[in-house]
C-alpha cells in the first residue's frame, strides 16, 4: 500500500507541475516531457489509469483538449408533452440531438412529436454549425433544415431557417441551456415561426432530463408546447 501511494504521489506531482506550468507557459504541454514518462510506476498503476496511457504516449495539449473537445454530447431523446394550446392534449417526443458529423462544428438533429388524440404533429431535421470551438461554455449555430407542422386549424411545411444558442453550465453534458428561433417556409404565406428553449441537467453519467417550452406563432394562431424529456447521452470516441 505504501509502494502505491508513493507512486500516485509522484503521479500527481507531475500532473500537478504539467498544470502549472501550463498557466505560465502553453506550449511547454505541447511535447514530452521527462517528469512526465520517467516517473517508475508499476504496470498494474499505468494499466488501469486511461489518463496516464495517455500521458506517457505524449503529454497533451492540456488548452487544445479543453478548447476542442466537446462540451456537450449527443442525445437520444424520449419524453412526454404537453400542449396546452390544444384543449390541453397529451403527446409524446421523440428525437436525437447534435448528432456530430465527424470532428467538425456540423451536428445533426430530428425529432417527432404528435399528440395522441391526432390533433397536432410535427416533425423535420436540421443541421446546426456551430460558430465557436465545440469546447466553449457558449456557443452559436445557424440551423438548416425542413419541418411539418400540422394542427387542427392549419398544415405547413418547408425549409426551416434559425439559429441557436447554446450557454454550457457544465461540461460533458452535465448541464445546459438552449435557445432556438426559426422560421419554417420563411417569406410565404405559410410561414410560421418557432421559439424553443430547453434546460437539461444530468441524474447519472449518462442520462439527463430535460424540460422543453415551444411556442408556435402562424397567421393562422398561435400554439404552445411543453415536455419533459429523457434523454440518453452517448459518449465520444
Amino acid at each position: 500500500m505504501t509502494t502505491d501511494n508513493g507512486q500516485m504521489t509522484k503521479l500527481l506531482y507531475s500532473l500537478g507541475y504539467c498544470s502549472l506550468l501550463l498557466t505560465a507557459s502553453p506550449g511547454w504541454c505541447k511535447q514530452p516531457h521527462s517528469n512526465a514518462q520517467d516517473l517508475d510506476l508499476s504496470q498494474e498503476v499505468i494499466k488501469n489509469s486511461p489518463v496516464l496511457r495517455k500521458w506517457r504516449d505524449r503529454v497533451p495539449n492540456v488548452l487544445d483538449d479543453i478548447k476542442n473537445d466537446p462540451s456537450f454530447r449527443t442525445r437520444l431523446r424520449f419524453g412526454y408533452s404537453q400542449f396546452p394550446s390544444t384543449g390541453q392534449a397529451a403527446g409524446i417526443n421523440i428525437g436525437i440531438e447534435d448528432a456530430f458529423i465527424g470532428s467538425s462544428g456540423f451536428t445533426v438533429s430530428g425529432d417527432y412529436e404528435t399528440t395522441f388524440n391526432g390533433k397536432r404533429e410535427a416533425y423535420g431535421a436540421n443541421v446546426n454549425y456551430y460558430l465557436r470551438p465545440l469546447g466553449s461554455y457558449v456557443n452559436i449555430a445557424p440551423v438548416v433544415g425542413y419541418r411539418h407542422l400540422e394542427t387542427d386549424r392549419y398544415s405547413t411545411d418547408g425549409v426551416n431557417l434559425g439559429a441557436k444558442l447554446l450557454l454550457v453550465l457544465s461540461r460533458g453534458g452535465g448541464a445546459d441551456i438552449s435557445l432556438t428561433q426559426s422560421w419554417v417556409a420563411p417569406g410565404s404565406s405559410e410561414e410560421v415561426g418557432l421559439t424553443k428553449l430547453s434546460v437539461g441537467y444530468a441524474v447519472t453519467r449518462n442520462l439527463r432530463v430535460s424540460t422543453d417550452i415551444e411556442k408556435q406563432n402562424a397567421r393562422q394562431g398561435k400554439d404552445s408546447r411543453v415536455g419533459v424529456v429523457f434523454e440518453w447521452m452517448i459518449p465520444r470516441d
